[in-house]
């Protein structure tokens, strides 16, 4: 399942980029110049706005076909999953939304879990995971630890399906990989069929890409990096820990992984080093790199997002056999 395509330099190539990539991606520093900074504004006035569709991000849409279920976390606290499922579901996807651990939430991406459930065939469990700055390292992979857990446990009861998959987007992408590390460590669980992992942070003591990338306002600059770990890790001063960035853990019998990110994302390097340090240490891998593409580019309608979307549900089916 490894890819085995080289390692094209071309990919890199302001070439290689499209014409409607590179508008969308001018579009969008034109949008965001001039947009207030959440750690001035405060995380709860962001995220309001963010819901009033304020900014560059649409308001979302939610889905009449959504329910809730609540579980218990790991310290006593209640958390929501969100699910949205097919009649038969013959898997559970596991997703973990993003917005640097600070924004975001499970019902902000309805259309895109609506897509994952339509064309895989399997019940998608978004996680309402506890947010920083008020609820710093480790609540929030505490919470996608314990969704993880039931699903384990309750997963055929509720939905008639056992497989699980696991997913996610930038922190999310993050929180995935803590998770399905932390099912290995803690509970002896390798069962996950495949891993979703979509421009994911995985070395938050910053990798090159994310130190080098600057403040060009392409949705996401060095300083906003700097000022999500500030919030999700603020009194952790070993940033390379393995619970802590995934790229610096053990990494031997994990799942099948698709690895995707575009080359004008900070995190570009967190995906390059992820992907090669996941198949040297013997597990299945692929690598889906998009020319020009931003942090976020799923995100926004275009013939890239089109593209990388439809890599990763042939991905999701081809893991469930």
């Amino acid at each position: 399942m490894t890819d085995t395509r080289p390692f094209d330099p071309a990919l890199f190539s302001g070439a290689s980029i499209s014409p409607d990539t590179a508008e969308l991606n001018a579009r969008m520093i034109e949008l965001l110049n001039g947009q207030p900074e959440w750690w001035i504004v405060g995380a709860a006035t962001m995220r309001a706005a963010r819901r009033r569709g304020e900014g560059p991000f649409p308001a979302p849409v939610m889905s009449s076909r959504a329910r809730t279920l609540t579980i218990a976390g790991k310290d006593g606290n209640e958390i929501v999953l969100r699910v949205i499922a097919p009649p038969q579901p013959r898997g559970i996807y596991l997703h973990l939304h993003g917005g640097g651990w600070v924004l975001g939430g499970a019902d902000m991406q309805d259309p895109m879990l609506e897509r994952i459930a339509d064309n895989t065939g399997q019940a998608v469990v978004a996680v309402e995971y506890r947010l920083a700055p008020e609820h710093p390292y480790p609540a929030g992979p505490d919470d996608c630890e314990a969704a993880a857990i039931w699903l384990l446990r309750h997963g055929q009861k509720e939905f008639g399906a056992e497989m699980l998959t696991i997913g996610g987007e930038s922190a999310g992408g993050h929180l995935a990989a803590a998770t399905i590390l932390r099912m290995r460590d803690s509970h002896g669980y390798t069962g996950f069929r495949g891993a979703n992992l979509v421009y994911g942070a995985y070395d938050l003591a910053m990798s090159p890409s994310q130190r080098q990338f600057g403040d060009t306002r392409l949705v996401l600059r060095t300083i906003d990096m700097q000022q999500f770990y500030n919030a999700f890790l603020p009194t952790v001063t070993d940033r390379r820990a393995p619970d802590i960035s995934p790229l610096y853990a053990e990494l031997t019998n994990l799942c099948p992984a698709l690895f995707t990110v575009g080359t004008k994302d900070a995190l570009l390097d967190d995906t390059l080093f992820m992907h090669a340090r996941w198949v040297a240490a013997g597990n299945a891998a692929e690598l889906a790199i998009y020319p020009g593409g931003s942090h976020g580019f799923t995100l926004f309608p275009s013939p890239l997002a089109q593209a990388a979307t439809a890599r990763m549900d042939q991905f999701l089916n081809r893991v469930l056999g």
